[in-house]
């Protein structure tokens, strides 16, 4: 298809929708947007892959790469921007001043689907939550799609399926851009300082993003959040709520919502309604998957799934790829891969969970990120650190005195310095507290090279 718009000037009088960015969200909201009567245009500043090209082409969508053509643009009566655009670019800026709504895929798939939505957002968690969640509701036999995030294009499934629930993984960015869209079960994880850079540096912005999945709800809604997260806490303190509060606790006793009783033992309240079991039979173990099987549990439960299905689905869930999946053990050394852990907190909690000696790769993208939150952990269990990046300056400072550290610059230099510093009984742990785009695709990307390079040994 030649990469010019056939009809510049709207003359057909129908919605013009403009879709920035052409991936996952912004295919899926193109085709859903043709097959519902709108004039699209798709533009992408960098090069279309061929798998989203060819889906562009097949639905006879006018789109453009490798650059924006503004007046292509500037005439649209809404604009669906890709979760990766920030705010203060500067064809955004243009949007906002011409008065062009700009908004999410998410908000614009909510539209046109009466599906029930389950949404899950938080700094750490949210994709083993999803993911829980959608197996928990497959295993009860509903009608379920999953996406967001994680899984295909909201927006797509809409167009192309007729399910009764969603499960959604919800980022900040992609909250940024709601307007209407409604959950009806919201789930928080936690929150911690994250992608500060997209928010001026200030944590209340951040903060304030995460809270926007209640913002639609009803009072037949509910709002499922950790009650020891202190952040989250002080939030609430500040606004209220018109969905029903069901908070998840391992320091506390709660009335209605999920808590550990005992020590030992999993608890979830909802109304008159008891459940229960203990915490070593669930197949997700540590303290921070013990939050994700409350929040799943009680999204569960709310949704009347039967509780021996729901026992099941919190015995025998697996985990998703590169959050501290194992990956092979190689002379007695195990190599671990959490490359999804792209901020300080989520490494926190893996070098929590390590019960052996750890080289600990980290690096990449800093986000603003405060490596002395992980000093006290570093001494712990951390015998080596092997810096994956191309800017390292903050991590060998925070580190040098505290333990041997060492610079790599590409996946195989990064396990080969890792692999010399371990010995038989250690493990080498990727978690890189950081983004990975200086030198991968994504974290996926980082995750399969690390992991090709370990096999390679």
């Amino acid at each position: 298809m030649s990469e010019i718009h056939p009809n510049s000037n709207n003359a057909s009088g129908r919605k013009r929708l403009v879709v920035l960015g052409a991936a996952e969200s912004g295919v899926g909201a193109a085709i859903l947007a043709i097959r519902k009567g709108l004039d699209v245009f798709v533009s992408d500043m960098g090069v279309i892959k061929e798998e989203y090209r060819r889906m562009l082409e097949q639905n006879e969508i006018p789109f453009e790469s490798g650059h924006h053509t503004e007046s292509l643009i500037l005439n649209a009566n809404e604009v669906v921007k890709s979760p990766g655009i920030p705010d203060k670019a500067e064809l955004i800026k243009k949007l906002h001043a011409a008065g062009i709504p700009v908004i999410s895929e998410i908000e614009f798939a909510g539209r046109y689907t009466r599906a029930k939505i389950i949404g899950i957002t938080g700094t750490n968690g949210k994709t083993t939550t999803t993911m829980l969640m959608y197996h928990m509701l497959k295993k009860a036999g509903f009608n379920v799609g999953l996406g967001g995030n994680v899984g295909k294009s909201f927006a797509l499934q809409v167009a192309e399926n007729d399910f009764d629930y969603y499960v959604l993984e919800l980022s900040s960015f992609q909250l940024d851009g709601i307007r209407d869209f409604r959950c009806h079960i919201a789930i928080l994880t936690n929150i911690t300082p994250d992608h500060l850079d997209r928010y001026e540096y200030k944590l209340e912005n951040y903060v304030r993003s995460k809270f926007r999945i209640t913002m639609n709800q009803h009072p037949d809604d509910c709002f499922i959040y950790c009650a020891d997260d202190p952040i989250t806490r002080e939030y609430m303190e500040t606004v209220g709520f018109q969905a029903r509060l069901l908070p998840f606790s391992i320091k506390s006793t709660v009335e209605q919502g999920a808590f550990l009783e005992n020590g030992n033992t999993l608890t979830i309240h909802i109304n008159q309604d008891h459940f229960s079991m203990f915490i070593h039979e669930l197949a997700l173990q540590g303290k921070h998957n013990l939050y994700n099987s409350m929040a799943a549990g009680i999204a569960a439960r709310v949704l009347e799934i039967r509780k021996e299905t729901v026992r099941e689905s919190l015995s025998d869930f697996r985990n998703v790829e590169h959050r501290l999946e194992h990956v092979t053990t190689v002379h007695g050394i195990e190599f671990i891969n959490d490359s999804k852990a792209t901020n300080i907190n989520s490494t926190w909690y893996a070098l929590e969970s390590m019960t052996k000696p750890v080289v600990l790769i980290l690096g990449g993208v800093d986000k603003g990120n405060d490596y002395e939150s992980l000093l006290e952990l570093v001494r712990e269990k951390v015998k080596g650190i092997v810096c994956l990046g191309k800017e390292n300056k903050k991590i060998v400072k925070t580190f040098k005195e505290v333990v041997p550290v060492v610079e790599a610059l590409s996946a195989d230099e990064a396990v080969q310095a890792s692999y010399r510093m371990a010995k038989k009984g250690d493990a080498v742990l990727l978690s890189p507290a950081c983004a990975s785009f200086d030198l991968f695709e994504n974290y996926e990307d980082r995750g399969r090279q690390f992991k090709k390079a370990v096999r390679a040994l």
